[in-house]
């Protein structure tokens, strides 16, 4: 109990680094005990150290975009469909590495993990700020808590863009919540050259302006503020499209990101269609078209949910935004469980559950061993008997 006193008198800031920083070193030991199984695969040899486990997967890709940038032309096979290629990949990480690189004179192996390491650092103390406008600093904390030990936290110190990703989402979120909409702007464009989220957050915006506009008589709304507001709405909505208007630039073709991000599930982008076929190779032919149903739903009775309402309503409308993303355009796979990160605003909706330490400790220990089980299943890699493996 000394040691939990002591800890509370602690500044914020190194409160929060030092439960992410231990919550990363939990995920360390776990990549760490798990590469002793590694056996040989695509990247190399078996057993690899620290630094060459964490480095596979998506992250040979944005090391080749360090190395190489993007390619001129999409690369196609004979009938003219696109194969993978780097285009898929959101360039504002790779090119800060590179950057760092110049300066430091230090390779993609220890720049890469280390800045997602820091990203995701300044990530949570900027997420502890966003949670501290709608809880108190217990509540806020094991926000935090269940942020940084969430099963697929593992992602924020490997070389993905995730962190820095999240970094900035926190950081358009919390000037969204503050109403400071100009210097919002900036931050979405960064953002939206780091990962796709821009359609939603867009969206959000949106939905953000009509309510204030809807409330101009009891909460006041000003002139200047609406103008703002709106100029952040079209940067957001502007900035959702320019990496693909870039890859269309760069190689005349007009669907080159698109034609690129569907390479990987073989299948032209189909909104929402995904979902329920996946749901008839699941469930059948019967039960297999509820399946989302029933998501949706349950979803949409957890966001009505006393816990949830506590964390305002922009944290509730990016979730809702981002979920609906999350439903109309990807298509539902192992990767999926990584693509709710930025769902984050739920882990202080997690804390608002119950104040009781057994509940809280028990997600914790819960969380903690879903990691080992991500790690162990998912980054791993284990070639399927018909080739390949599942990704993270």
């Amino acid at each position: 109990m000394r040691g939990a006193d002591t800890a509370r008198r602690w500044p914020w800031w190194i409160r929060i680094a030092v439960i992410y920083l231990a919550a990363r070193f939990v995920s360390y030991c776990i990549f760490e005990a798990v590469s002793l199984h590694q056996g040989i695969s695509p990247w190399g040899g078996a057993h690899p150290d620290y630094l060459h486990f964490v480095g596979i997967w998506d992250s040979t890709w944005y090391r080749d975009v360090f190395d190489n940038g993007y390619p001129r032309v999409i690369p196609r096979d004979a009938a003219g469909v696109a194969r993978e290629n780097s285009w898929a990949f959101y360039p504002l990480y790779p090119f800060l590495v590179r950057g760092l690189s110049a300066i430091t004179s230090l390779g993609w192996l220890v720049l890469a993990p280390a800045l997602s390491l820091a990203a995701g650092l300044a990530a949570s103390l900027l997420i502890y700020r966003l949670f501290r406008r709608f809880a108190s600093t217990s509540t806020a904390t094991w926000g935090i808590v269940f942020f940084v030990t969430f099963p697929v936290s593992p992602v924020l110190q490997v070389p993905y863009a995730e962190s820095l990703s999240l970094l900035l989402l926190a950081a358009a979120l919390y000037l969204l919540v503050r109403q400071r909409y100009l210097w919002a702007m900036p931050v979405v464009v960064l953002m939206c050259l780091s990962r796709p989220a821009g359609v939603p957050f867009a969206a959000v915006v949106g939905a953000h302006l009509l309510f204030r506009f809807l409330r101009r008589r009891t909460v006041q709304f000003r002139t200047a503020e609406l103008l703002s507001g709106m100029a952040l709405l079209l940067v957001s909505a502007l900035a959702a499209f320019a990496w693909p208007l870039i890859a269309w630039a760069a190689t005349g073709q007009p669907t080159a990101y698109t034609d690129t991000e569907t390479a990987w599930r073989g299948t032209a982008l189909e909104l929402f269609t995904p979902w329920l076929d996946t749901g008839r190779q699941l469930f059948g032919p019967v039960l297999g078209p509820l399946a989302p149903l029933v998501l949706v739903l349950l979803f949409a009775l957890y966001m009505g949910s006393r816990a949830v309402r506590n964390i305002g309503s922009d944290l509730r409308l990016w979730c809702i935004g981002y979920f609906g993303y999350i439903l109309a355009v990807l298509q539902p796979q192992t990767s999926t469980f990584r693509m709710l990160l930025p769902l984050f605003p739920l882990a202080l909706a997690a804390a608002f559950v119950s104040r009781s330490r057994a509940y809280r400790g028990t997600i914790l220990v819960l969380f903690i061993l879903l990691q080992i089980v991500w790690v162990a299943w998912l980054w791993s890699w284990a070639e399927l008997p018909g080739g390949g493996d599942y990704p993270p």
